[in-house]
């Protein structure tokens, strides 16, 4: 005779599961899933197992979102190239005497949030394994560099900064800071505040072009 299953526990009942995720919060995860093991491991050791892992999924599941390893990485250089852009525009409602300073400080402020960035921009995934990523990441660059450069000419048309300084050149300069302090960042594992020891020395160089000679 069959024995009949407890009350409690009907036939068909398995364990609780919640909504579905629809494929773009699914690609978002795994997003942020390479963001976190970026810090934790370096971008050039995460595999797509970890990543499955780390999202709770089989490995398989990550190529119904990606073909690819090299497309997961270009997924994460769209997403930080948006939020760059994010904080652009949220800089454009800033007063004009304020802008260069805030923009600079925002950057800073991204990047001290999001300590993955240092870590794909000196990684060999970005450098000789993965050329759209690096296309990629060249191109949010030069973006940057040119936003600098306009909001610095803009100062020097309103006197705030020399006139005789290339703009463009600063701007490159600028970014140069940036780039250095990520580097010196990463290596102490994030033991000094980030954002506040770059506007002390980016603010400290916009304050040595002051004035309008030239």
């Amino acid at each position: 005779m069959e024995t009949a299953r407890p009350a409690s526990v009907p036939a068909a009942a398995g364990p609780a599961r919640g909504r579905r995720k629809s494929a773009p919060e699914r690609r978002r995860e795994i997003v942020q899933a390479a963001l976190r093991l970026a810090v934790e491991i370096g971008p050039d050791r995460v595999s797509t197992q970890q990543l499955a892992d780390a999202v709770g999924v089989s490995q398989p599941a990550i190529f119904r979102h990606f073909p690819n390893r090299a497309a997961i990485w270009l997924a994460v250089g769209n997403h930080l190239t948006g939020a760059m852009r994010a904080e652009r525009d949220a800089v454009a409602r800033v007063p004009p005497d304020r802008r260069l300073r805030e923009s600079i400080s925002r950057q800073l402020g991204f990047i001290a949030r999001t300590p993955a960035i240092p870590a794909i921009l000196f990684s060999r995934e970005l450098h000789a394994t993965n050329e759209p990523l690096r296309r990629h990441m060249m191109a949010m660059m030069a973006e940057r560099r040119a936003g600098f450069s306009a909001m610095i000419a803009r100062e020097q048309a309103q006197g705030r900064l020399q006139r005789a300084l290339a703009a463009d050149d600063a701007a490159a300069l600028i970014l140069a800071t940036i780039q250095g302090l990520a580097m010196r960042w990463s290596l102490e594992r994030q033991g000094f505040d980030f954002r506040a020891e770059g506007e002390r020395l980016i603010f400290g160089l916009l304050d040595s072009w002051k004035g309008a000679r030239g």
